[in-house]
């Protein structure tokens, strides 16, 4: 996340069109799925100060309102919205004109790709079991929202790589840093649209698969220790 948006790679981001589809990738699908599988949470809670977690973390994460919000955007069909949902937003032509243009309205735009990136890999690549009590929806669910969400990408990226001659004249008329044909620019924009956020939805699902037949696994062994200990008691 760092590389895409605080270094000059953001520069370039803000003139080339397929620079900028590899920032939103990496914010919104690459880094955010990294960092839920790394899930850095416990760790970062058990190192921060006790006054800090005791008197304003854990009081504002447990809050009503905060847990509301929360529990509203962990629902399956809200979160596939959100996540299919900024990206059409933030590349509707009009709205991407001005967002490219503004200073604030940039950094919201990459700020909300990022933090809905966490929010959609943590519902689905969660690494606890099921539990609808913590928003933790069953991995059936999880594979058919992160399957849902692959469709509209690729129609996107498509339409993009076919059709969207003269759609990005911000591109145009800003002009580009590199040598580079502002068609050739906006079918790799595409393409990156279209193929790798595809391939991320692809391993996301390997993923969740992977996590079911552990989570079947340690539920068959617990039950065979079970059933070993109530044999020998008996």
């Amino acid at each position: 996340m760092y590389g895409v948006s605080q270094t000059q790679f953001d520069y370039f981001s803000q003139y080339v069109f397929f620079i900028h589809r590899i920032q939103h990738l990496a914010l919104h699908h690459v880094a955010a799925m990294l960092l839920v599988l790394a899930n850095p949470l416990p760790v970062l809670a058990q190192g921060a100060p006790a006054w800090l977690r005791d008197n304003l973390i854990t009081p504002v994460w447990r809050s009503g309102p905060v847990r509301g919000a929360y529990g509203a955007v962990q629902q399956p069909v809200v979160a596939a919205f959100l996540f299919v949902g900024l990206i059409y937003l933030w590349l509707t032509p009009s709205i991407h004109f001005d967002a490219m243009l503004s200073g604030w309205l940039y950094s919201i735009m990459n700020w909300s790709m990022a933090l809905d990136g966490l929010l959609f890999w943590w519902l689905v690549l969660n690494p606890y079991p099921p539990d609808p009590a913590q928003h933790r929806i069953g991995y059936g669910k999880r594979c058919i929202v992160v399957a849902v969400v692959a469709f509209p990408q690729i129609v996107l990226g498509a339409y993009i790589f076919f059709y969207g001659t003269g759609v990005y004249e911000y591109y145009e008329v800003c002009g580009s840093p590199w040598p580079i044909d502002t068609d050739t620019d906006r079918m790799l924009g595409g393409l990156i649209t279209w193929i790798p956020s595809a391939m991320m939805s692809v391993l996301g699902l390997l993923i969740v698969l992977s996590q079911m037949f552990r989570q079947e696994k340690r539920e068959a062994e617990r039950m065979g220790r079970d059933a070993a200990a109530s044999g020998s008691t008996a």
